[in-house]
């Protein structure tokens, strides 16, 4: 309290606070002499404001890297997949097939299937893209990636992968796998994109989870019979690759840049 008895009132930056005690510790002193003074606890890096900000930086970096990126299609699969097994041949196919058709190839830039689309892309002479993301374990970009960035935001790296791809070629993969897989329909599914390809490459891998959406979630009313065909299944490059080609041409036709948001009324 102040000497007339009104509640004190402190100022952090733009913010007034009144009421509870000051920290003694910063009693007398300003932001700038608390940020030059090198003394003291390093807990403040870890704290929600200072989040706020490395969030922004990662958006920054990621939209300043990507924004002179050539149409694009973002690959996803299972960083298990071993070299020289079928679906790690299918995607050094893809990334060649999406290189020679014009298009960069983003992937999560880690081993497996992600790796075997940089390698097509790069062997193809096309730009291979890597959005890492930082784990637990170490893991470092493929070889194959010539434009890399890791990311320390799941939710911020998710964002790179849709704004700058034309489609989603989804190749058989784990959770996430899944995950990228189900982000993508619900975006299309709720026309936060327009005209964007979802192309689940693999039909018997893939079969599974088809017939249980038809099955469980088409059957209990959850997703529309109409849902489906915002997937389409192949076991084929070119038919990927023409697809996708497609949906460009109808995206100009209509006027729309690719991943852009739908227009809104109002």
């Amino acid at each position: 309290m102040s000497d007339n008895g009104t509640r004190r009132a402190r100022t952090r930056g733009p913010v007034q606070i009144r009421g509870g005690e000051p920290d003694p510790r910063q009693e007398g002193t300003t932001t700038d002499q608390r940020l030059l003074d090198a003394r003291g606890p390093s807990d403040w890096v870890h704290a929600d404001p200072w989040r706020v900000l490395r969030i922004q930086a990662e958006f920054v970096e990621g939209f300043g890297l990507l924004a002179e990126l050539p149409r694009a299609v973002s690959v996803f699969g299972s960083a298990r997949t071993k070299p020289g097994t079928p679906y790690y041949e299918a995607g050094v196919e893809l990334g060649a097939a999406l290189a020679q058709a014009g298009y960069a190839v983003i992937t999560g830039g880690g081993p497996g299937a992600m790796e075997a689309a940089n390698k097509g892309a790069c062997e193809a002479g096309g730009m291979s893209v890597g959005l890492g993301i930082e784990l637990p374990f170490e893991q470092e970009l493929n070889e194959w990636v010539d434009v890399g960035i890791a990311f320390r935001y799941f939710f911020v790296r998710k964002t790179m992968f849709v704004k700058y791809a034309q489609a989603f070629v989804i190749l058989p993969g784990g959770f996430g796998t899944l995950d990228e897989l189900f982000e993508a329909l619900t975006l299309v599914q709720t026309t936060k994109v327009t005209r964007f390809p979802v192309i689940l490459f693999g039909s018997s891998y893939w079969a599974g989870l088809l017939d249980w959406i038809r099955t469980t979630l088409v059957t209990e009313g959850t997703v529309s019979p109409h849902d489906l065909d915002l997937i389409t299944v192949t076991d084929d490059v070119a038919e990927a690759v023409a697809v996708i080609a497609a949906a460009e041409a109808a995206r100009e036709a209509a006027g729309q840049p690719g991943g852009e948001p739908a227009p809104t009324e109002g």
